[in-house]
């Protein structure tokens, strides 16, 4: 299996499956004599971790990381080397067991059929590479970004994510509150939908059905000029970075698809000369990217999940010996798989903006 890797100068590999020994990743272009320890990137891993409430899996995980390699105290404390630096996470609440029906039927809506016309061979506990358990690499990855970015940056940028929509259920664009998304179960941008939502996702959890979900990413302090106008556009490498994460179906930058609405007057970010001298946008359409570069506004997209495909409702399917089966998938699962992606979202886009910062130097000095 090829394309384990993304990213330019700041790249990430991650490796391992759902029930093998453990999973990880390797950041390769981290600049040296940046502090890191394994408690700046542990919290984030804590937010995204199973089994925090009763609305997303039961699988008890510690995701504890251990950093094994590019990181050496000098005496000064912890540093980045600027070598490769290694991550793993041990597995230690696998459950093969509970797939043990599926492992000649292929679950609809998951990526067993295609994994097995693929490679001619797939690893049917949870999902072996397809689980979204390797996401946890990538939020331990977006930890190391997030030290990268703020060594330049400072307090400046802020990556901040949360549910806006859950099934028909939405949050008004001008009721958003990210600073209300961690201190909720359900990663909801907003506290006053918490009691409808929570009733709404317990009735789906009690039918061992799944609903799916949209993710609001929002990043502030980026400054203009970064991305490049064809190849390497700024909002494109974001949308490929966030539709890379799994279950996502839908990327949207800005207005997005909103945009097909709107005249040209209504999509135009006017402009004007701020008090400091500094260009001020009247709104923020493009979603703080023209051209592919960033314009220093803030950088928003959503972010649109499917629903967890493994739900306890039997459904029609076929196994491989070309026979039709149904099948009920059992196991621990999420009734909502958006609710523990919103900070691998932070952490894509945090990996995304770490490349991006990097290249604009390498470039332009």
């Amino acid at each position: 299996m090829s394309h384990n890797t993304f990213g330019h100068l700041f790249r990430v590999t991650t490796w391992g499956e759902s029930h093998g020994p453990a999973i990880g990743c390797v950041v390769d272009g981290c600049p040296p004599l940046i502090p890191l320890t394994e408690a700046d990137i542990q919290p984030l891993l804590d937010l995204r971790k199973p089994g925090g409430s009763r609305f997303v899996t039961q699988r008890q995980e510690a995701d504890q990381v251990r950093i094994l390699s590019g990181v050496f105290d000098d005496g000064n404390g912890p540093v980045t080397t600027g070598t490769p630096i290694s991550l793993m996470i041990e597995n230690t609440d696998q459950r093969s067991k509970d797939y043990g029906e599926i492992a000649r039927a292929f679950r609809p809506g998951h990526a067993d059929y295609a994994y097995q016309a693929k490679y001619g061979v797939r690893d049917h506990r949870g999902g072996g590479r397809s689980s979204a358990r390797e996401t946890a690499s990538r939020v331990a990855a977006g930890a190391v970004a997030r030290k990268v970015l703020s060594s330049v940056l400072g307090d400046a940028i802020r990556i901040r994510a949360g549910v806006v929509q859950l099934g028909p259920h939405r949050i008004p664009d001008d009721a958003l509150d990210f600073d209300a998304v961690y201190d909720n179960a359900l990663f909801a941008a907003s506290a006053d939908v918490v009691p409808a939502w929570e009733a709404y996702l317990d009735g789906v959890r009690k039918a061992g059905s799944s609903i799916g979900a949209v993710v609001a990413l929002e990043v502030t302090g980026v400054p203009a000029g970064w991305g490049a106008p064809l190849y390497a556009k700024l909002d494109a490498e974001l949308a490929s970075g966030l539709m890379s994460i799994n279950a996502v179906k839908g990327v949207e930058i800005g207005a997005g698809f909103g945009s097909a609405e709107l005249s040209g007057e209504d999509n135009a970010d006017e402009m004007r000369i701020g008090d400091d001298g500094q260009p001020v946008f009247l709104s923020n359409k493009a979603g703080g990217v023209l051209g592919g570069i960033s314009t220093g506004q803030p950088i928003t997209a959503r972010v649109a999940f499917k629903p967890t495909s493994s739900i306890l409702t039997l459904r029609q399917t076929i196994n491989r010996d070309g026979a039709e089966v149904d099948l009920r998938t059992k196991g621990r699962h999420d009734p909502c798989v958006a609710l523990r992606g919103v900070p691998v979202v932070e952490a894509m886009a945090a990996i995304v903006l770490a490349d991006a910062m990097l290249r604009h130097r390498a470039q332009m000095g």
